[in-house]
């Protein structure tokens, strides 16, 4: 428990058998529980995960049959906690970018009732994208400014940031809605949460980059999300921009 409220960590994984066990064996006492979503790995993720999870009660193992896509790991994560019961959800990637001991920063404003969603943010903060090549700066400020547009929320930062927290309205709503199953969900996630007014929080916490590969390809990513943020732009305008009233 953190501050009397239940915690889970939901950690999707696709081949990530280098980095995997840095995050389950990393993660603090006070998380309840552990969802290590296997989406369809090739290569020893799911071993090593079932090994770790023999001597960690708090581990659960969710495990898709192919690879369905981050999103889709995360939704299955999101279900998983509503079942359980939890107060607060926290993604972590099982590539180990997300440092442990910035939990409590994305934790605090939830527990506190100032957020229903918070966030990490590497790019208001100059310093803190550092180690993040020009183009990957280039995509990021660009869907931003996409994101903007398609949520009517102009205070996002940094919308490709997948270090997140949700209270329990935030899960009862975003497995209800659903939401994308590739990497472009935490747009869509956002787009939704504005739209259904909840109140969203970005914490500025400095990207870690190191030993792991990010499997987008930007080249096509870009474009697929940008044709992702016009569609949900469409989707606003039919519905109204506040669906919440």
């Amino acid at each position: 428990m953190y501050k009397d409220k239940k915690v889970a960590v939901v950690v999707p994984a696709y081949n990530e058998e280098k980095l995997i066990s840095f995050v389950i064996q990393g993660m603090p006492v006070y998380v309840d529980c552990i969802y290590v979503i296997d989406d369809g790995s090739t290569d020893r993720t799911q071993k090593i995960i079932q090994t770790l999870a023999a001597d960690n009660p708090r581990l659960k193992i969710i495990i898709h049959p192919q690879n369905f896509g981050v999103g889709a790991a995360v939704f299955s994560g999101y279900q998983q906690a509503l079942a359980d019961g939890v107060d607060v959800a926290v993604v972590m990637a099982g590539d180990n970018q997300m440092e442990h001991r910035h939990l409590p920063l994305l934790l605090d404003p939830l527990i506190e009732n100032k957020a229903d969603y918070a966030k990490g943010d590497r790019l208001s903060i100059k310093d803190y994208s550092m180690g993040m090549n020009k183009w990957r700066r280039f995509g990021n400020y660009m869907l931003t400014w996409l994101t903007r547009l398609a949520a009517s929320n102009f205070s996002i930062n940094d919308p490709q940031n997948g270090y997140t927290a949700i209270n329990r309205r935030g899960l009862e709503l975003l497995t209800k809605e659903g939401f994308y199953a590739g990497y472009g969900y935490c747009n869509d996630v956002l787009v939704k949460l504005s739209s259904f007014s909840l109140k969203i929080i970005e914490i500025p916490i400095p990207a870690r980059y190191g030993s792991e590969e990010s499997k987008i390809r930007y080249h096509s990513y870009i474009p697929k999300v940008s044709w992702l943020l016009l569609s949900l732009y469409l989707w606003r305008l039919k519905n109204g921009i506040n669906l919440a009233e």
